[in-house]
């Protein structure tokens, strides 16, 4: 239920005060105008009176509401609707301030309408979360003025509310939406043509126009007269493990968002389109040592345990351990699978000591290494240097850059996959390589 809060002075008021303040001061000198100040002053308390009555003769006079989503989506934009009512007989000027998560830090979700007798307005704007956690709304603050405008009326409208903020499920909705429609290629997924003939018979059915006439089924067609076609499908039930590291260097930020929050919502589309293409789908994390395990699958709930599970994962200041990682992975996972680990290189140094560990899992599995490149100094890699220390500093940037490649050749020697991408182009660049090593028959 919206609540009063007491009056507020406008801008106009003041401005008021201020003109008769000074007609009363030029008194002293122009007798007239003190006169002409009294006027103005009583005319003043007169509209204010007049302007105060207006506005609260009503208990209930003006009432929004706000909807949005339980929860949020992180890294996507969240769309929240505001439904402001005047329920004065006159028409009143509105400014409108929801009161957002601080978290936020935004300081213009402040809308000013004008709202005629009984009329309504709906006011949308979008907010993009870029951490996970629960953010707290407050109130929606009505601040209501008549044509007079000299006071104004605040009233305190919706509940305080909790927001959860998500993996990017709103991703998932598009992925879904795309896959139905046979649409992927227009958020860049790729359509790849599998090589070799790692398809299973599903069943026969009458010829249709567009369908590959190297499937036409002679005989079934001879018998039908009518041209008969087989129905194949690919190999199933593969499992693709999503293997997340929370260690430090995970928490880097691309766009205000943390590398680990980019690997996660990276797993979650990776995870919903494996199990569509009837693949199961498994999530396990790490840092200092081994902590979270979900065994591949694709029954009926098992993306909301991947969805719930995900939601929790926070990185640490430690060192990752894949001593750990290969230990727990060797005892959990049994079944050759592919294991997708996110994690991040920075230098060959640092790779060389984990080389040993994934060499060991690559061994059993088919190990696909997806590590970042930080856009920021690639762009800065192309820049024309104007000084001499620009030279240095590019010198230093090209040898960073020339050790994230070469860490993908070290990787390729030990038989390892590699990605490298940028943390934007994450989920869809990892959905495409899972679909090539698909096509290529590498799992």
């Amino acid at each position: 239920m919206p609540s009063s809060l007491p009056m507020f002075l406008t801008k106009r008021f003041y401005i008021a005060g201020l003109t008769t303040c000074t007609l009363f001061v030029s008194g002293y000198m122009i007798p007239a105008l003190f006169t002409t100040g009294k006027v103005v002053l009583a005319c003043l308390i007169l509209l204010t009176i007049v302007d105060y009555v207006l506005l609260w003769r009503r208990k209930k006079a003006a009432d929004a509401e706000r909807f949005c989503a339980p929860r949020f989506s992180n890294g996507d934009f969240n769309d929240v609707q505001l439904v402001v009512e005047n329920m004065y007989p006159f028409t009143v000027d509105i400014d409108i301030i929801d009161e957002i998560p601080v978290i936020f830090q935004r300081r213009d979700i402040l809308f000013k309408v004008k709202i005629k007798p009984g009329g309504r307005e709906i006011i949308h704007y979008k907010l993009r979360p870029v951490q996970r956690g629960v953010y707290g709304f407050g109130n929606v603050l009505l601040y209501i003025t008549t044509a007079m405008g000299v006071v104004s009326r605040r009233i305190k409208c919706a509940e305080p509310v909790d927001i959860a903020v998500y993996p990017s499920y709103l991703m998932l909705r598009q992925y879904e939406i795309m896959t139905i429609h046979n649409n992927l290629t227009e958020i860049g997924i790729k359509k790849i043509r599998r090589r070799g003939h790692h398809t299973e018979f599903e069943y026969i059915k009458e010829y249709i126009k567009g369908d590959d006439y190297r499937t036409i089924n002679w005989k079934a067609s001879a018998r039908r007269h009518f041209p008969m076609v087989n129905v194949y499908h690919d190999e199933r039930s593969q499992q693709i493990y999503c293997i997340i590291d929370k260690g430090r260097i995970m928490q880097n930020a691309f766009r205000d968002m943390t590398l680990l929050d980019y690997a996660i919502n990276a797993s979650l589309a990776l995870s919903f389109v494996a199990i569509r293409r009837e693949d199961k789908a498994g999530i396990a994390t790490f840092a200092e040592k081994f902590e979270t395990f979900i065994p591949a699958g694709k029954q009926t709930g098992q993306m909301q345990q991947i969805l719930e599970n995900l939601y929790r994962q926070q990185t640490t200041f430690g060192e990752s351990d894949y001593s750990s990682l290969y230990v727990h992975i060797n005892k959990f996972i049994n079944k050759r699978s592919l294991l997708i680990i996110y994690t991040n290189f920075d230098t060959i140094i640092g790779m060389e000591r984990q080389i040993e560990y994934l060499r060991q899992l690559a061994r059993r599995h088919v190990v696909l290494v997806v590590f970042f490149e930080d856009t920021e100094m690639k762009s800065f890699a192309a820049e024309r240097p104007a000084s001499i220390e620009g030279y240095y500093r590019q010198v230093i940037t090209d040898k960073f850059i020339f050790e994230k490649h070469h860490v993908v050749g070290k990787l390729r020697q030990h038989g390892i996959y590699s990605l490298l991408t940028e943390p934007d182009q994450l989920s869809v660049n990892v959905i495409n390589k899972y679909l090539e090593m698909k096509a290529r028959c590498v799992i």
